[in-house]
């Protein structure tokens, strides 16, 4: 049985465009705030050329081994991931993880997204044998840096759990997705839409596994909390 169309994972990483650092230029901050607005207005191939600009950008200023560059990267990578362009995402992560653990070190929680983000990728194209290892890494760094109650754990556990499910490693997908929420529930309130992320893809697995009614009185609660955030006022 294939997954439902509302089955995904948890990518904090699509934030993008962090806010950008004092040392950069007006037109690298310029080019980061025009590809940012480019997305959010649903202009997916303009913020990927505003996007490849800041990349060449964040090079010229900081050097092709700063974090900042390795930041770009990461954004360009996600567009692409977004657009369903997987072949060029695929060097833009593996060279933006490169840069963080070559300047962070291999134990750094933005290392940890980064190796998240890459294994999402391999995920997404099937391929479970090159994302399981790069998951559990970042997992395992995710619990030592910052503690076993931590939404970004729970995200891991959330994102781990979906390779499983792939696999129909239905016993060890259930035993992560049940820890991930109750983590978000107890550290972000029951009623956060990461909570009810992880609600749509408990609901895929109950699906699966052939429990259709508690399936969908887990998808009514992911429903409902997505209604309530989508009648909030900005």
């Amino acid at each position: 049985m294939s997954a439902p169309r509302w089955l995904r994972p948890v990518l904090a990483a699509l934030v993008l465009w962090p806010a950008a650092a004092s040392a950069q230029s007006l037109e690298l901050r310029d080019t980061h705030k025009r590809a940012a607005e480019s997305h959010a207005q649903g202009r997916l191939q303009e913020a990927i050329d505003l996007s490849a600009k800041a990349v060449r950008l964040s090079e010229r200023e900081f050097g092709p081994d700063h974090t900042q560059v390795a930041a770009s990267l990461n954004n360009l990578a996600l567009l692409y991931y977004e657009q369903g362009s997987y072949a060029p995402a695929e060097p833009l992560l593996i060279r933006s993880l490169t840069i963080r653990e070559k300047a962070l070190g291999p134990d750094d929680p933005v290392v940890a997204t980064a190796l998240s983000n890459l294994a999402e990728l391999y995920r997404a194209q099937e391929n479970h044998a090159q994302a399981e290892p790069l998951q559990l890494r970042a997992l395992d760094i995710r619990e030592r840096a910052l503690g076993l109650n931590h939404p970004d754990v729970a995200q891991s556990l959330s994102n781990l759990a979906l390779i499983y499910l792939a696999q129909r490693r239905y016993a060890e997908a259930e035993r992560l997705l049940t820890r991930s929420l109750a983590i978000f529930e107890r550290v972000l309130g029951p009623e956060h839409p990461s909570v009810a992320q992880t609600l749509e893809n408990y609901a895929a697995l109950l699906l699966e596994t052939g429990r259709n009614t508690a399936s969908d009185e887990a998808k009514d609660r992911a429903d409902a909390i997505r209604a309530k955030h989508a009648g909030k006022k900005p």
